[in-house]
């Protein structure tokens, strides 16, 4: 498989699923070496099967996150298996719905800031230590149009992907100048596992609505679909974004001008 990406190599955290998997399967259609790292060993692998036998090429790494060795030995591992990293993409993802904050327990909003937030400053700290040494590179992470606008029951979630947002800004501005580009996509709601569980699990609440209201705060009037998402995402990391970096890029089909 030959690509704009050929010889070049791309991490993706929760590569296994959802946009990650997406994301994934898209760089190696674009020729670029795939390491899927998350926690489930059994959906990692069938991701890399997937890829190969889309003609790419994938390693699965076992990885959680939250703890700062799993994510360095990740690009550690990136980088014995292929000599580099020149793509990073921090998708890894947890949220409750319809709690409202005085409601939320601890587990459930230490669970949250500790995947969506906490779990990508490791996730930079190593993959800009070695962009660092070999010349540069780009990373994006995944965001949400929650981190752009209040939303009522999704307290942590939204406190996780604005603090996210700020992250990723002020990380672009200290290492553009050593050639790392880095930027946040902010999906809109997405056709994804971990959506449908939230929503099931809503409804099981009784929050039957919770999809209608989700559906009326697009203008579009439907869910992305992941790969509308991993296209954005791509194109950031690519040299056809040379000059965007720092920006929290919405692709939301207009949720965040409503």
């Amino acid at each position: 498989m030959t690509g704009k990406m050929e010889g070049n190599v791309a991490l993706v955290t929760a590569g296994s699923t959802g946009i990650g998997l997406a994301t994934a399967r898209k760089f190696a259609s674009e020729g670029a070496s795939v390491v899927i790292a998350n926690r489930n060993i059994e959906a990692g692998n069938r991701a890399v099967e997937l890829i190969k036998g889309e003609g790419g090429e994938a390693t699965f790494v076992q990885t959680d996150v939250s703890l700062a060795a799993d994510v360095e030995a990740a690009v550690n591992k990136t980088v014995e298996v292929y000599g580099g990293l020149n793509y990073s993409v921090n998708s890894a993802v947890s949220a409750t719905l319809g709690v409202p904050i005085t409601e939320l327990t601890e587990e459930e909003w230490a669970r949250t800031i500790d995947t969506n937030l906490k779990g990508v400053w490791p996730s930079m700290k190593y993959e800009i230590r070695h962009m660092l040494q070999n010349g540069g590179g780009s990373i994006v992470n995944i965001s949400s149009t929650a981190g752009g606008k209040g939303m009522p029951g999704l307290g942590a979630y939204v406190a996780s992907e604005f603090g996210l947002n700020g992250l990723t800004k002020t990380a672009a501005l200290e290492y553009t100048e050593a050639g790392i580009r880095i930027n946040a996509v902010m999906p809109g709601t997405t056709e994804t596992p971990l959506l449908e569980k939230a929503l099931a699990d809503a409804a099981a609440a009784g929050m039957d609505s919770m999809r209608e209201q989700f559906m009326t705060m697009t203008p579009v009037n439907r869910f992305a679909r992941p790969e509308e998402i991993a296209e954005a995402v791509v194109w950031l990391s690519s040299d056809a974004a040379s000059f965007v970096t720092g920006t929290n890029f919405p692709v939301d089909g207009g949720m965040l001008e409503m």
